[in-house]
């Protein structure tokens, strides 16, 4: 839980509010943390879509609410990932 906090705050509030992340530091954190993970994090229409799934209130910004919303989302489709994976592999032996 530290490190998703640390994580959040470590990007938020470079521009204006510190307690949200503005389409920039959303930008810049979902490059340089979860770039593997995502893929896309540099095309901006993938940027602009996961800031209007993430940002419920529509305010421009993303909270600490919302943000831990991608984080379980992120949570649950690499749980998904690694039970098909390790299906595959018992049915290989």
């Amino acid at each position: 839980m530290q490190l998703m906090i640390q994580t959040f705050h470590k990007y938020s509030g470079n521009e204006g509010d510190k307690y949200t992340l503005s389409k920039v530091e959303l930008k810049e954190m979902l490059t340089k943390e979860l770039g593997s993970y995502l893929g896309n994090a540099q095309d901006k229409e993938a940027v602009e879509k996961i800031m209007g799934d993430l940002d419920s209130n529509n305010d421009g910004e993303v909270d600490f609410t919302e943000f831990i919303i991608l984080v379980g989302a992120l949570t649950v489709a690499c749980n998904d990932f690694f039970l098909e994976y390790n299906d595959k592999q018992e049915k290989k032996k």
